[in-house]
């Protein structure tokens, strides 16, 4: 649980809040499964490497060369029109069942979104889920042109809010940015969706849980309202 109760919550987007493999899912089975799982990896690759390499593109351009390589290692052919309709459906990604009344359940505190996502994509994404209401903030790394877990935009977090990181709970379901958020100096929550193993990067998060409904349980020095059950 928290150290001190949390002054505002900021959520990861992507396997967080938004489940990237309806993105595949909403062209109706004719894109096989085994894409999506290869679209994300190389997605994050291509954020580490461009971070590195000191080469930003943008989210939409690094997401859409990703497919391309996904579908060219697994001897896919996408033709334009259906590449086209993979990256318009990457702006009406679904939230995940448990989202909305998570957020719900949190009252009195500043929620926001820090993510690697374009701020075109984030706005489109809150607002095919009718999440607009509940954030204060949605921050792009558009803002420093790198990408997580560059120290640079886990600082935009208390820069916007106007809050040392100590009083900001980061809640991200990825272990390395659960990682890089805990290095920069977050209070960090791990929502562990799939059940997996904690990765050995020498920073870990203070706690854990399984969806987002469970954060009334795990924050009762936050005005929170009865929490949600499991979905």
């Amino acid at each position: 649980m928290p150290a001190i109760p949390p002054q505002a919550i900021v959520f990861d987007a992507y396997g967080t809040l938004f489940d990237v493999h309806s993105v595949v899912q909403r062209l109706g089975g004719t894109v096989p499964p085994a894409l999506s799982i290869l679209w994300r990896q190389k997605q994050l690759e291509y954020t580490w490497l461009r971070s590195l390499m000191g080469r930003y593109e943008d989210f939409e351009a690094v997401t859409q060369a990703a497919l391309h390589t996904a579908a060219s290692q697994l001897k896919i052919v996408i033709e334009a029109d259906q590449s086209d309709a993979l990256m318009q459906a990457y702006l009406l990604p679904a939230a995940y069942p448990e989202v909305k009344a998570g957020l719900e359940s949190l009252q009195g505190i500043p929620l926001a979104i820090l993510s690697n996502g374009t701020t075109r994509m984030l706005q489109s994404a809150v607002r095919h889920n009718g999440l607009e209401a509940h954030f204060a903030e949605v921050i792009s790394v558009e803002r420093v042109k790198t990408y997580k877990p560059s120290p640079m935009v886990y600082a935009l977090g208390p820069q916007v809010l106007k809050l040392p990181a100590n009083q900001i709970l980061f809640i991200s379901s990825n272990w390395w940015d659960a990682a890089g958020a805990k290095a920069f100096g977050y209070q960090v929550c791990w929502c562990n969706r799939s059940a997996a193993e904690p990765e050995h990067l020498g920073f870990g998060p203070d706690f854990t849980i399984s969806h987002l409904g469970q954060l009334g349980l795990v924050l009762p020095g936050v005005n929170l309202k009865s929490s949600i059950g499991a979905p």
